[in-house]
């Protein structure tokens, strides 16, 4: 496992380095001084963040905040001070685990773990709500073709998600992606044929905005 290690402190980052290094399973990086904490982790792409802080300190939540975003993975923060409102901004930006500690404890393995598994399960909860929330659009997509299809072309409900489904598996290609398509193709149509006055501006000719009369 290779963990990343930000701390500030020279001290405490060699104390604690110490006691992730008597484990053999775990390679440890350091983040260099002056390094964003993001930029770390792209670079080195660690398998756990672990931040350590003397006390709590609101402006390194903004470095966990780009990593939760940007590249997610467990992270751990070691603070010395207990601070119940700091504790939940911290898990809001993406701590994963919340540890008040005066000194490195000395098996910090059990912790990695605890924390990797809050991460995955966090993470499946969520990929699990976007699947269901990406499922219902393109639910939506697919009944608005339908009944597109319906009025028209007259076709009965069974027989319009059959029309789909035999153009989907025609082209490679899924039932959604195919519903979409048939709505931008109507969609461009009615633009096509609508009065000049009604298209959208961008496709109106451009006004002559000299005066009948005038000449050039």
């Amino acid at each position: 496992m290779k963990v990343l290690l930000a701390d500030d402190d020279a001290e405490r980052a060699g104390a604690l380095a110490q006691v992730l290094a008597a484990d053999p399973g775990l390679v440890v990086l350091r983040l260099p001084p002056g390094q964003m904490l993001a930029q770390a982790v792209a670079q080195h792409a660690p398998d756990i963040v672990l931040v350590d802080m003397a006390r709590p300190d609101r402006d390194a939540l903004d470095g966990i905040r780009q990593v939760a975003a940007h590249a997610p993975r467990p992270i751990v923060l070691f603070v010395d001070e207990d601070d119940p409102s700091f504790m939940e901004e911290a898990i809001g930006a993406g701590v994963s685990s919340y540890n008040v500690l005066g000194v490195p404890p000395p098996d910090v393995k059990p912790i990695l773990r605890a924390a990797t598994a809050l991460f995955r399960r966090h993470q499946d909860a969520q990929n699990g709500r976007q699947a269901a929330e990406t499922r219902l659009r393109e639910r939506e997509v697919i009944d608005r073709a339908k009944a597109m299809l319906i009025r028209t072309r007259r076709l009965a409900e069974p027989d319009a998600y059959r029309l789909l489904r035999r153009q989907a598996m025609a082209r490679g290609r899924r039932i959604a992606d195919i519903a979409a398509e048939l709505l931008r193709q109507a969609d461009d149509m009615r633009t096509a044929h609508a009065p000049a006055g009604n298209r959208p501006a961008a496709n109106r000719p451009a006004r002559d905005t000299q005066s009948e009369g005038e000449t050039p």
